[in-house]
């Protein structure tokens, strides 16, 4: 039963990427000149986004070490 579903899961799995495909062939030049600015301007974000994940990242572990020391001091 469980060979079964998995077979079932993957053909449709493989239905689903020829349609994706064969949707994105159908692009018109302008769509994709789209994407490719919406691309640009998320990696660009992401660029912006990473020194703060780092930042509140290290505040983190440095508040939990705090704590711990903070709590066998007591």
């Amino acid at each position: 039963m469980l060979k079964k579903i998995g077979v079932v899961l993957a053909s449709i799995m493989g239905l689903m990427i020829v349609s994706v495909e064969s949707a994105n062939a159908a692009l018109n030049a302008g769509v994709a000149t789209g994407f490719t600015a919406l691309q640009v301007d998320a990696l660009a974000l992401v660029d912006l986004v990473w020194p703060v994940t780092i930042a509140v990242t290290v505040a983190f572990i440095i508040l939990g070490l705090f704590k711990k020391a903070a709590g066998k001091a007591v």
